[in-house]
């Protein structure tokens, strides 16, 4: 499990790196600035990774009653 949420932590961080804007995103980005579009940015990753949150959350829950 610690192996796993390893993973899953640094996974993570490699996700906050990446560019997660579409191309319509991406110039309407070009147009606002810099400061406004990495905020733009920052947004597309957030609900991007709440449903893998989520999903993880309940899947450690489900694991965790069915161990014992």
């Amino acid at each position: 499990m610690k192996k796993a949420l390893s993973v899953l932590v640094v996974v993570s961080l490699f996700a906050l790196k990446t560019a997660a804007q579409c191309s319509l995103c991406t110039k309407t980005a070009q147009q606002l600035g810099e400061k406004p579009a990495l905020g733009l940015n920052q947004g597309i990753l957030y609900l991007m990774m709440m449903p893998f949150i989520i999903v993880a959350f309940i899947g450690y829950k489900w694991w965790k009653s069915n161990r014992g």
